[in-house]
């Protein structure tokens, strides 16, 4: 059956078709859906898991016990799950294990935009990069057949546009595989001596794999009428350059981009008069040419920054394109906020307005760095928050400093960092932003929410005893829509000499069954035009005739402009 699906619903229909039983995954933006959609598949077992490490090892025991097994990811969740990658790579699997990795080119979401190529390359493991939905569904399935016939995880390298456009698939049954269990100590007991014995495993494995790539139909030369230019390209990269050219041009288009095919690129080379590379990012395969003494075009014409497109293949080239009328210059720009009613404004504002160093991390929250709050003073990746604060308060620093972490990535990378804090003394404040899900990704639930990935009944990690249990004897509990409360726990759990934890609890403005008090109105003659109300960012408020006034179809009721106002201009309209 022919279906319209995105390249990550795609992915998932063929971790279904290929007898896929175990799913662990961390959500991250633009891999989430691919896990949302495979669980709506009773026969495949589904999970989201604390952090990518955690999935990734959890995927690697559903193998070994014989069990096909997936874990997905975005580029920086691979980071996280290195440290078992390099080693599974090592002892290879059992039954198969794909791992699926979606970088982010332009950062759409992400703090990097790394390349995800070298990943493959450094941990000796077969990469494939689909195109489009199909490849996406059809390469899912291959890595399997791969996993298994090279003993070694697969990895599946998807990217934003890939996965989150649509384009026809052409659907299949299921095929069940399953393997026997059998006790192997020198395969999967990485001790030196073992490991030593299954170096050299891997690199033949590499060789062998090598030599497949030569003459598997996921790369392919497509042959064209003009030799004075042949591209290689892949990924959405391959759609651009044959929307631009179409088939003037010979094409050498790469489905595995790791290993790659040493004999097929010089001969593709041999036949046309200039090869071009067309890659995002860094020039991986452009550096992998060089090696082979060939001489190519590639990033001399192309960035390595941001996202590729149809047109800027075509300007690169000169050639015109004709994609209807130019968007007009002067449109006024539209940078994120937080939402109307978001739980974590009212305590941004607490920390700006009492100029609190504030060390951010991964999740929507860090749109607390977007003015007018401008609260935070970094963010680096997921936990950095809590293990900074540690550093920036045990250099010696007497700025009032805290950090601030989600429930979600508090429960991914935050604990062991507050671990440290406890262990080792240190005076250091964390701000738990608890709002009841994981936000940025699109409510995805967590291990503090009390449901799993089905949203069935889980159990639920108490925060408050979570944080004891480590050694953190201060803990209390605040509403970030009571301001002064807000403020009064912050100035008095930075100033002790000691470690503490505030949990700002309130849910997610966005969850459907949060119920909002009405929509706040604005007495025009009690308005002094002070614009103090306009200090909290909330997209609600504007300023008309120089009057504050509220858009009733975002408010959602919390009240914290209210507060800030020293003339009693709000009116509450009452509770739904």
């Amino acid at each position: 059956m022919k279906k319209l699906m995105l390249g990550n619903e795609a992915l998932a229909r063929g971790l279904y078709e290929a007898g896929c039983r175990f799913v662990s995954s961390y959500p991250g933006t633009p891999s989430t859906e691919i896990t949302e959609f495979v669980a709506l598949y009773d026969e495949v077992y589904a999970e989201w898991a604390p952090n990518e490490k955690v999935a990734m090892e959890a995927a690697f025991g559903a193998s070994l016990a014989g069990k096909r097994s997936f874990c997905g990811m975005k580029h920086v969740g691979l980071n996280v799950a290195a440290d078992p990658l390099f080693t599974i790579a090592y002892t290879g699997v059992n039954a198969g294990m794909v791992i699926a990795v979606a970088d982010d080119a332009a950062m759409h979401s992400s703090q990097n935009e790394q390349d995800s190529r070298h990943y493959a390359k450094a941990a000796k493991l077969p990469m494939l990069e689909p195109s489009d939905s199909a490849e996406t569904l059809a390469f899912t399935k291959l890595a399997y057949e791969l996993s298994e016939r090279f003993d070694t995880p697969v990895i599946v390298k998807m990217c934003t546009r890939v996965a989150h456009s649509q384009s026809v698939v052409e659907t299949a049954d299921r095929v069940e595989c399953v393997k026997e269990y059998s006790k192997d100590p020198a395969k999967y007991i990485m001790m030196p001596g073992n490991a030593k014995l299954r170096h050299p495993i891997v690199e033949q494995r590499l060789s062998d794999i090598a030599v497949y790539a030569e003459t598997a139909d996921i790369n392919r030369i497509e042959q064209g009428s003009d030799n004075s230019i042949g591209f290689i390209t892949g990924s959405t990269s391959y759609q651009y350059v044959k929307e631009v050219f179409g088939d003037k041009h010979p094409v050498l288009k790469l489905g595995m981009v790791w290993p790659l095919p040493t004999e097929k690129i010089k001969t593709f080379a041999a036949t046309v008069d200039k090869v071009v590379v067309v890659e995002e990012l860094d020039g991986f395969v452009e550096e992998y040419c060089n090696t082979l003494g060939l001489e190519v075009s590639g990033k001399d014409i192309l960035s390595n920054i941001g996202e590729f497109s149809q047109g800027l293949v075509a300007s690169t080239f000169g050639i015109a394109t004709h994609s209807g009328k130019k968007a007009e210059e002067n449109i006024p720009a539209r940078p994120p906020v937080m939402c109307a009613g978001c739980p974590h404004r009212g305590l941004f504002y607490t920390l700006a307005k009492n100029k609190i160093t504030a060390l951010g991390d991964i999740g929507c929250y860090t749109l607390g760095a977007v003015p007018p709050l401008a609260a935070l003073d970094s963010t680096i990746c997921m936990g950095a928050s809590v293990s900074g604060l540690h550093g920036f308060v045990k250099s010696g620093s007497e700025q009032r400093a805290v950090a601030v972490i989600g429930d979600s990535t508090f429960m991914h990378s935050g604990i062991t960092g507050l671990v440290n804090i406890a262990y080792n003394d240190s005076a250091s404040t964390v701000i738990i932003v608890d709002n009841s899900i994981t936000g940025m990704t699109g409510h995805q639930q967590n291990p503090t929410t009390g449901k799993n990935l089905k949203g069935d009944p889980a159990a639920k990690i108490d925060l408050e005893t979570l944080c004891k249990a480590v050694g953190i004897k201060r803990v209390r509990v605040v509403d970030p829509y009571d301001l002064a409360a807000c403020e009064q726990a912050v100035l008095e759990e930075t100033a002790i000499k000691e470690p503490s934890v505030i949990i700002s609890r309130r849910p997610c403005a966005l969850l459907k069954y949060v119920k909002h008090n009405a929509p706040l109105t604005v007495n025009p003659d009690k308005c002094k035009s002070c614009k103090m109300c306009m200090k909290v960012g909330c997209p609600a408020i504007s300023m008309k005739a120089g009057k504050a006034t509220i858009d009733n179809t975002l408010c959602t009721g919390c009240g914290v402009c209210a507060q800030l106002c020293k003339f009693d201009a709000f009116d509450k309209g009452g509770e739904n």
